[in-house]
């Protein structure tokens, strides 16, 4: 190569820019597009800022490991370790946006004893059908529990539906004994509807938090949850 072409490709290389720094921001924009930290309130696309880090962290693996179903996951975490899984589960737990309006869904239909129904539900359980209280796990704010127990609150009531068909039809699953497919089971359709109207209705505290502890043990045996405390 002449001299004075090797000195030109040279004085490219040093005035080209140099890529940019390769930061867990720029390696999660693919989650962003759809879980967007400033939340739009999709009925899809459910919110996961401020989630505990435990169950954020477990939600990924189960989507890669087969336990839960939707092709756009799967792909994405497909091939992601548990260290990288990790990084993004803390990212997201670590935000803390304002909670957006609810969007339109069946929740905003449902007849005042229908939302009366899922507030007994999810305050009192149902003895009867052996339902536990939401709140008994899910802590009495809704917020959830540390290290790993989600929070209810901000969730569109047509997405709400959507988790407890799955876990009806075990599309969606957990270490077993899987709690909340036990649960579901025992809710009827119209019981499910009542809780997730309910729960659509709630405006969350934007400085709402997750519970650090709540009491053990809890009403219901649930595999994913340590002895100090976690959830599916």
């Amino acid at each position: 190569m002449p001299i004075f072409s090797a000195l030109g490709f040279a004085a490219a290389l040093a005035a080209a820019p140099l890529p940019p720094a390769d930061t867990l921001e720029q390696r999660i924009a693919a989650c962003l597009s759809c879980h967007s930290v400033k939340e739009r309130g999709d009925a899809y696309f459910p919110r996961i800022a401020g989630k505990p880090s435990g169950y954020l962290y477990n939600q990924l693996r189960h989507f890669r490991d087969g336990h839960r179903h939707y092709p756009m996951m799967t792909y994405m975490v497909g091939n992601l370790s548990d260290a990288y899984l990790r990084e993004i589960a803390d990212y997201f737990a670590a935000q803390h946006p304002p909670y957006p309006p609810p969007p339109p869904g069946s929740g905003s239909n449902a007849s005042a004893a229908q939302v009366a129904r899922g507030e007994a539900l999810v305050r009192q359980g149902d003895p009867l059908k052996k339902i536990p209280a939401c709140v008994s796990c899910h802590g009495a704010a809704l917020t959830g529990v540390e290290p790993a127990i989600p929070g209810l609150l901000g969730l569109p009531s047509d997405y709400i539906n959507a988790q407890f068909g799955n876990w009806k039809n075990k599309s969606r699953r957990a270490t077993a004994p899987d709690c909340m497919a036990t649960i579901a089971a025992r809710l009827s359709d119209s019981d499910v509807a009542a809780v997730s109207s309910w729960l659509s209705k709630q405006t969350p505290d934007a400085a709402a938090r997750p519970a650090a502890s709540i009491p053990l043990p809890l009403p219901i045996a649930c595999g994913s949850v340590p002895p100090a405390g976690g959830a599916q």
